[in-house]
């Protein structure tokens, strides 16, 4: 490692973004496997980020991709935040085309149907959203 380049800790720097609302969250996303930094997936909240690094969040319903701006000092406003990173977080055809990617469900509506089940099963097959690693 270079002794000149600075890092930050993941956990750190995505409560400082505002991705989660505490640290302890943080950790619990990036030590459960659900942050990839420059397409490594990692598993320890102390992993190091430096500037111009890709990070990819998987938190309930979406994807987000960050690219890392700059490193943070504190835990300020959302404008503040928003100086961090720059969002590249890419667009689905659907959500272009004005549709929505998936149909939304209320939670606790029960299983899903067959349709459902069929239309989940296309949206990952081409690729618009990811099963399970």
């Amino acid at each position: 490692m270079g002794a000149g380049v600075p890092k930050q800790r993941i956990d750190k720097w995505l409560f400082f973004t505002r991705v989660v609302k505490s640290r302890s969250l943080a950790a619990k996303l990036s030590s459960g496997g659900r942050v990839r930094i420059n397409r490594d997936k990692i598993d320890q909240a102390s992993h190091g980020i430096k500037i111009d690094d890709v990070v990819a969040v998987t938190l309930d319903r979406r994807v987000l991709v960050y690219k890392v701006r700059a490193l943070g000092e504190r835990r300020g406003s959302a404008t503040e935040a928003q100086l961090l990173y720059e969002d590249i977080t890419p667009v689905s055809d659907a959500a272009q085309a004005g549709a929505p990617a998936v149909e939304r469900r209320d939670a606790g509506s029960g299983r899903p149907t067959k349709r459902d089940r069929r239309i989940t099963e296309r949206l990952k097959s081409s690729g618009m959203i990811y099963g399970d690693d």
